[in-house]
């Protein structure tokens, strides 16, 4: 048992040295010191903004380098320990080192994960936007769904949610909706569900409980700053106003504050109506155009996508990326990675953690095929 405890160790000790290659914890060590130097300057807190965005930067790095540290130092252990073992065998120690192992292998897991986000954008907030597609009615309630579900998973993780448009349907679920995740890398986690999301089961519309396929698209972008210049034209944008309305159709407000602004020249057009004021809903619809259109420019220039941000394929067949069986099977199944699970509870309560770790391997092992 003891050579099966060394095995198990030395292949985590070779995973864990993987893993250091991709984090580089010295290239962290160095941007941790030089953000601590940008932190301490008098006028850091001028830009409100910015400010918030470096802390956020600092802690997260801060404590992606004590995770490293904390595997380090467990896995020292845990080798010491067993050759203790192997000097003076106890078979409750033994049992010890084994819990102590199986602890050490999750939280290489997680580091395992984090390490796949490293593009340049990863550790941004995520806009996300959910539309109805083909299904009427049973569209908007798989649509309201899939936005409790992604709230579910924000919640479990730690991550703020802060929600910027709500378009109920006339019967029930929603048209559409966006929020914004904020956390540290809540962009990297999520930017994999981007896609038509589909859903088969027996519809509790239907008085003949006949079986009903919906679908919903889900678009993520990260929030970018004022770091990155994007020119807008004030002759390319039309804008509308409206009245608020919250989830459930209730009203916010009686007052038409709520704004949507659309690119003509593109056709992306984004929503806003959390704030009070339309001059407040006008300055977040514009800084969620600014990122679409940032995120449009980048899709044509890599010639990754010919379709423009917010105009995707049909939200229909052949363009989804995971399906959602409730009926006459339970299954939930990303078209991509593969992966799989029976347990659709816990998916649409917010259980999609291996859907995104999946997603993420399978991402990296493209990359690195192409």
């Amino acid at each position: 048992m003891i050579v099966e405890l060394k095995e198990k160790l030395n292949q985590l000790s070779n995973r864990f040295e993987n893993i250091k290659e991709i984090l580089k914890p010295e290239s962290l060590e160095k941007e941790l010191k030089s953000l601590d130097r940008e932190m301490g300057k008098p006028d850091f807190w001028n830009d409100q903004k910015k400010a918030q965005e470096t802390a956020s930067r600092r802690n997260s790095i801060a404590n992606k380098l004590e995770e490293i540290k904390g595997v380090e130092k467990r896995l020292k252990d845990i080798d010491e320990y067993i050759q203790l073992l192997e000097i003076e065998y106890d078979e409750e120690a033994e049992k010890e080192a084994e819990r102590e192992l199986t602890s050490l292998e999750k939280e290489i897991d997680r580091l395992e994960t984090a390490s796949l986000l490293s593009e340049e954008y990863d550790f941004k907030d995520a806009i996300l936007t959910l539309q109805a597609g083909s299904g009427g009615v049973e569209a908007c309630d798989w649509t309201e769904m899939l936005l409790r579900m992604y709230l579910r998973w924000a919640e479990k993780n730690g991550f703020q949610v802060e929600m910027v448009d709500y378009q109920p349907d006339d019967v029930a679920g929603i048209k559409s909706a966006t929020v914004i995740i904020k956390g540290p890398y809540a962009y990297g986690y999520l930017k994999g569900e981007q896609g038509v999301h589909r859903l088969v089961r027996i519809s509790p519309f239907d008085a003949n409980k006949r079986r009903h396929t919906s679908f919903a698209a889900v678009s993520v972008i990260p929030e970018i700053g004022e770091e990155v210049k994007v020119e807008i034209k004030e002759e390319d944008l039309r804008i509308d106003t409206f009245r608020a309305s919250g989830a459930g159709g209730q009203h916010v407000n009686t007052t038409d504050s709520a704004v949507r602004i659309v690119h003509i020249p593109t056709g992306i057009t984004v929503s806003c109506q959390s704030e009070r004021s339309q001059i407040q809903n006008r300055a977040k619809a514009m800084q969620m155009l600014k990122a679409k259109l940032y995120q449009y420019e980048l899709q044509k220039q890599k010639e990754k996508q010919k379709e423009l941000e917010g105009e995707k394929k049909d939200i229909s067949w052949g363009s989804q990326i995971r399906s959602y069986i409730f009926h006459p099977y339970q299954m939930v199944k990303d078209l991509r990675t593969g992966y799989e699970t029976g347990n659709v509870e816990a998916v649409m309560d917010g259980e999609i953690d291996s859907f995104i770790e999946s997603y993420l391997k399978w991402n990296a092992s493209e990359k690195q095929q192409n």
